[in-house]
């Protein structure tokens, strides 16, 4: 499944997925972001009941407020609009699975 850019619009139907969630907030600046997004991208692709959507902190400041972001990339997982999962900072594939699988 393709990643979502995710932004104010269409954040509620992203939260409310029955799918579980993967956000990837991050900056274009951001050298650790850079790094992530490809990892994010390969697992969008190799997990299509997952939904996974990137939401650019400098163009949605609100949203990485209401989700307490204070540094980037931060990865959230959602189950039913709710977070079980959340980490800051740049993260292996495997780590990043393993998120998912909580």
């Amino acid at each position: 499944m393709p990643v979502i850019n995710v932004d104010n619009n269409n954040f509620d139907s992203v939260k409310n997925s029955d799918q579980l969630v993967l956000l990837d907030f991050y900056a274009d600046w951001c050298g650790p972001c850079r790094m992530v997004s490809p990892i994010v991208d390969e697992i969008a692709e190799e997990n299509p009941q997952i939904l996974v959507g990137k939401i650019n902190v400098d163009n949605e400041p609100e949203l990485a407020g209401a989700f307490g972001v204070s540094s980037i990339p931060t990865l959230v997982v959602m189950r039913h609009g709710e977070i079980v999962q959340q980490s800051t900072g740049a993260k292996p594939k495997p780590q990043i699975l393993a998120m998912l699988e909580e």
